[in-house]
């Protein structure tokens, strides 16, 4: 069953590296803030695996809530941010 989880937690990893590529080269600042959510979200689910490698999923839950709940106030304060702005489906780097 550690094999299972260790793999499975491989795999969300380079999962994570295509939502980094959105974040990093997003054509909008929303394609950014999407990929930036996906990332957080795919470590709220990889620190619950981490829980279940090292037998103790009662505490990483908690660490998985509060970054999940941390997440979501983050994303929510940068869309307002942009949307304030009315840059959000604008490119922000002059190229």
């Amino acid at each position: 069953m550690i094999t299972f989880f260790l793999t499975v937690s491989i795999i969300m990893c380079l999962l994570m590296l295509l939502s980094m590529y959105r974040a990093l080269f997003g054509p909008t600042v929303l394609d950014r803030l999407i990929g930036v959510n996906a990332i957080g979200s795919k470590t709220v689910v990889l620190l619950l695996l981490i829980g279940f490698l090292y037998e103790r999923v009662d505490m990483f839950v908690d660490i998985a809530l509060a970054y999940a709940f941390l997440n979501f106030v983050a994303v929510l304060a940068a869309s307002r941010y942009f949307h304030k702005r009315k840059g959000l489906y604008e490119e922000s780097f002059m190229d």
